[in-house]
């Protein structure tokens, strides 16, 4: 029994040791990692809260504060954890050090998870400080927090697959860079970060419908103040759907060991 103990701990190994490595990483540079990105989103609260909070409204019940503020959230959890993934594995690439692990007994599966838990914990612990930020604005009804927690690791989850796939087709340091600034940022704002999608033009708001990061802001926005554009469950499940999508791609991408020597 102990024999088979060890051996179980044994393969895992591997695992936790990548996993350690990736957290040390980014802790060790916690002023850019961790708060570079509250600072940024301090600053889009401070706009939103301070002077706009109060003054305008764009969903009933509810001040502008309120309504931005999940968008604000999630956004400091899908830039970090794609970020955290794409800039470690794109380095390791980039300065070769990928080829000594890939000849550890790491499987594909405990690679993708060693470095997608890690980028999840600096998403989310972005998030958590954001959201703590954002109490000294307005108060969240938080209508559904087992929801919102969901929605939130979904979304750590999916990106952190995003960058893995990032990382491995990018090229050089420019088109990683492309990822965030022409994929990843024109999708939250145009997701309805900032606005309800309801108040567009009828074909606009069709078009948004398009937009896969609309279901993940307003499956959030819903579980935090009841009310969305969706139902929750539609929401849940695109999202739920997108992150199984892009895991299954990575995991292709990382068994068959795709550009990591290159």
């Amino acid at each position: 029994m102990n024999q088979q103990s060890d051996n179980a701990f044994n393969s895992w190994l591997p695992f936790y040791t990548l996993l350690r490595k990736e957290i040390r990483r980014f802790l060790r540079v916690a002023s850019q990692t961790l708060v570079t990105p509250v600072i940024t989103a301090s600053l889009y609260l401070f706009i939103f809260g301070a002077t706009l909070g109060e003054r305008i409204s764009v969903l009933e019940g509810f001040s502008y504060a309120q309504f931005v503020i999940p968008g604000l959230i999630l956004m400091g959890i899908i830039n970090n954890s794609f970020s955290n993934v794409a800039s470690s594995l794109f380095m390791s690439r980039y300065l070769g050090s990928i080829v000594d692990l890939l000849v550890t007994p790491v499987t594909p599966t405990q690679f993708i998870m060693a470095y997608t838990l890690a980028a999840m914990l600096r998403g989310l612990a972005v998030g958590l400080v954001v959201w703590l930020i954002s109490c000294l604005f307005a108060t969240l009804p938080w209508a559904h927090p087992f929801a919102a927690i969901t929605m939130a690791c979904l979304a750590s989850f999916l990106f952190a697959q995003f960058g893995i796939i990032a990382a491995i087709h990018a090229d050089n340091f420019d088109s990683l860079s492309m990822y965030t600034n022409f994929i990843i940022l024109p999708l939250i704002y145009l997701g309805g970060v900032f606005y309800p999608i309801s108040i567009l033009p009828p074909l606009w708001a069709k078009l948004s419908h398009l937009n896969p990061l609309f279901y993940l802001i307003d499956g959030f926005r819903y579980a935090i103040l009841g009310v969305g554009d969706l139902s929750f469950v539609v929401s849940f499940c695109t999202v739920i759907a997108m992150a199984l999508g892009l895991f299954a791609w990575a995991a292709i991408l990382i068994a068959r060991s795709y550009r990591l020597r290159n």
